[in-house]
């Protein structure tokens, strides 16, 4: 399969370091951990607790960071927490992971800026979604993504989720996208794994393809995706990495036996309320705070009581992970942009 991996190597402290290629690009392959953003009881951004979970991604084994995605409550940040949030990620990640800034915006102008101001402060990524708000028909949406690809150097991930935003990015669509080379990958939550598929069929490996919904990890990985855009990893790193390495190696059965106890709690992914569930989770296994950012609220009553079962006994039942199927890879030579 594509994006299979040998024999780990023994660890070094940095495991991603630029070379002087004037071709700037990521290795899309691997577990991206879509992160939530911390928030302290005082609303303000919690940096103790969110560099303790990104040392845990870290450990476990995560080939990228995502910040200011819909997990990481985008719609509720400031554009100085952006770059706030962006700036400390950069300097506690240190180029042990690539670190991936996400464009939610509602106009061309505010994406440009983002991108600029991902460029600026490190980012080696982007990922985006189709303009937000307005439902932008498919040459609006091509005009979009083209524009932020033709006025920045950072490699760009396009979030392909029509369930959730409304807006379908076709195979057509990515035709007229391959043009430009620094848009790469595609994070494809259509929630059609078939998609992977059809991308493959079409384009080869000109896109890396990143499944981006967690109750279909598994069997995209089978079809040849290339790498997971996580949720429940923020709660389980070692786990969803376990599940990746796994499954790439051939080892089916093994990663089946996993994903099997996972689904359960994977399936907290794909509800609206999923950044509360997540959140949950973390603070069950000790990654995380529930806090969350108004107008979300914590939940309660048997809503908080059904969740938490399925949490806690997930944790209760915690499989074993065969040795080696986790944690930190050797140092390789990427090229990069910041």
């Amino acid at each position: 399969m594509r994006g299979g991996r040998g024999v780990l190597k023994k660890h070094t402290k940095a495991r991603f370091k630029n070379t002087k290629s004037n071709n700037m690009s990521v290795i899309w392959k691997g577990v991206f951990p879509a992160v939530t953003t911390k928030f302290t009881e005082n609303d303000e951004l919690d940096f103790d607790a969110f560099d303790k979970n990104i040392e845990a991604q870290i450990a476990a084994g995560a080939n990228g960071i995502i910040i200011g995605g819909s997990l990481g409550e985008a719609s509720v940040l400031t554009d100085e927490e952006k770059i706030e949030l962006l700036k400390h990620t950069v300097q506690v990640v240190a180029k042990r992971a690539y670190v991936v800034l996400n464009i939610a915006e509602q106009t061309t102008k505010a994406a440009l800026l983002c991108a600029a101001n991902a460029e600026m402060y490190g980012a080696d990524a982007l990922m985006m979604l189709p303009p937000l708000r307005y439902l932008a028909d498919e040459q609006e949406t091509l005009s979009y993504f083209a524009a932020v690809a033709k006025n920045t150097k950072l490699p760009i991930m396009i979030y392909n989720n029509p369930h959730d935003y409304k807006i379908e990015v076709t195979l057509d669509m990515f035709e007229e996208l391959s043009q430009y080379k620094n848009i790469q990958a595609v994070k494809e939550s259509t929630r059609d794994v078939s998609n992977v598929t059809r991308m493959i069929n079409r384009f080869g490996d000109r896109f890396a393809i990143l499944c981006g919904v967690d109750t279909l990890a598994l069997e995209s990985l089978f079809m040849g995706a290339d790498g997971w855009v996580a949720g429940l990893v923020d709660a389980f790193p070692k786990e969803t990495v376990a599940i990746f390495r796994l499954a790439k190696e051939g080892r089916m059965q093994e990663a089946l036996k996993i994903y099997r106890w996972f689904l359960p709690v994977l399936e907290l992914d794909i509800h609206p309320k999923l950044v509360q569930y997540i959140k949950l989770a973390e603070s069950v296994t000790g990654l995380g705070t529930e806090t969350v950012r108004l107008p979300r609220a914590k939940i309660t009553g048997k809503e908080r009581d059904r969740v938490l079962a399925i949490i806690n006994n997930a944790v209760k039942n915690r499989p074993e992970l065969p040795v080696g199927s986790w944690g930190v890879e050797a140092e390789v030579d990427v090229t990069g942009v910041s």
